[in-house]
């Protein structure tokens, strides 16, 4: 069994966003119940919000034109007509040369178009001295400046973090019709590995990592994910392990068989698991150049190298944009990065982009990146992480104090 011809990691990419389906099955839920799914339809607003025009600070409303000239040397006065109440819509209006008192969040009064924070202004018996002209609309919220009626305020496809769901509860909405959390499974494969729970290995035996790090990494994007355990490297137990794991969810994850080995038969059973197959196998990267990507019967397949580190890595670059366009969450077209100057010079092959795992520091107001030096097998590296620098395939490499695109992992 050969590799198929080497895809690059826009290639990639960009097959993803062709032959991986977005869920079309949906549900209803309640507000408090929705956070990190995604929405199947776009919200607009029924309501202006805020409903009413309101104060951003406790202060006096008042008519901007009336605070013209006032400092601190020279103040101006107003009258004292009253003050609004919390909660309440207010019963005296703001006539020429009056004041009104306002808390933040109150209601502006007829006749006021800005607000006078309490700290610029002193009321004595009655009498506003003014100590700082306002412009108008300053310190004010205009009705709908927020939200406006019959906007669209959330787009089919945004995914529903805490300040999406604050939006919504500001309207009143109580449920959201939203896609369905996706169900992922997870296979690990090779007779040197045995359980995390393994006290005492024997020789050449290795504990099942991937199996929660991987699982992990789904479960941070909402992916609820099944565990099928350790098959061993025959192609029988293999086949029927993965079916039956296939058959129970919406996308299947293998990791430890996507070599050439002798005894690889990743390939194999993803064949056999339906059309159109393998899209991907091997990816011009470093690490995780063994990478097999796959659509069976319209369910995505991930085949991951072995190696933790190359397979969290793999996962996070690949596995993370294959499951998040499987949810229905609109993507943008690449994964996002902060810019931070790399500590040493790094080099790198062209025509294969090469992801190095560092450690941000900030000095003197500047992110800089510092490579965590390891073999692409090691854990331990990922741990000490914070992100990986990517190094692109037409690069030969960077050199110190050059920016450069750091993914973030925390």
């Amino acid at each position: 069994m050969q590799f198929f011809k080497v895809k690059t990691v826009e290639e990639t990419f960009a097959l993803i966003d062709e032959m991986i389906p977005a869920t079309q099955q949906t549900e209803v839920r309640e507000l408090s119940e929705a956070l990190h799914y995604i929405l199947a339809e776009p919200v607009t607003a029924k309501e202006n919000v805020p409903g009413f025009d309101r104060s951003t600070v406790d202060g006096y409303a008042v008519r901007a034109k009336d605070t013209y000239g006032s400092s601190e040397s020279m103040p101006g006065f107003l009258n004292v007509a009253g003050e609004v109440k919390m909660g309440e819509v207010p019963d005296v209006k703001v006539g020429l040369g009056q004041a009104v008192y306002v808390p933040t969040g109150g209601m502006l009064p007829v006749g006021s178009d800005s607000v006078m924070m309490i700290e610029h202004c002193e009321d004595v018996e009655g009498l506003l001295n003014t100590y700082k002209q306002v412009a108008p609309g300053e310190n004010v919220i205009r009705a709908g400046e927020d939200i406006r009626e019959g906007e669209i305020l959330l787009e089919k496809g945004v995914k529903l973090r805490a300040q999406e769901l604050g939006a919504l509860a500001s309207l009143g909405i109580t449920h959201v019709t939203v896609f369905r959390k996706i169900k992922a499974g997870y296979l690990s494969s090779g007779d040197e590995i045995v359980p995390y729970q393994t006290e005492n290995l024997s020789v050449g035996q290795i504990r099942d990592i991937n199996g929660l790090t991987i699982a992990g990494l789904a479960s941070d994007w909402n992916v609820e994910v099944v565990y099928g355990g350790i098959v061993r490297d025959d192609y029988e137990e293999f086949s029927q392990k993965a079916r039956e794991l296939y058959e129970q969810v919406d996308c299947l994850i293998m990791s430890g068989g996507s070599s050439v080995g002798a005894k690889d038969y990743t390939t194999e059973v993803i064949e056999s698991l339906g059309e159109p197959g393998v899209f991907v196998h091997g990816i011009s990267i470093k690490p995780g150049k063994p990478t097999i990507l796959a659509v069976a019967d319209g369910k995505p397949v991930i085949g991951l190298p072995g190696h933790p580190a190359s397979a969290m890595i793999i996962f996070k670059l690949f596995g993370e944009r294959i499951l998040k366009k499987l949810s229905g969450e609109h993507l943008v077209p690449k994964p996002g990065h902060i810019f931070a100057k790399i500590t040493k010079n790094i080099p790198s092959s062209p025509g294969r982009s090469d992801y190095i795992r560092v450690r941000l520091e900030e000095r003197d107001g500047e992110w800089w990146a510092e490579p965590i030096i390891g073999k692409s097998g090691l854990i331990t590296t990922l741990v000490k992480s914070d992100g990986i620098v990517e190094i692109s395939s037409e690069k030969e490499g960077v050199s110190q104090g050059e920016y450069v695109p750091v993914i973030l992992s925390r």
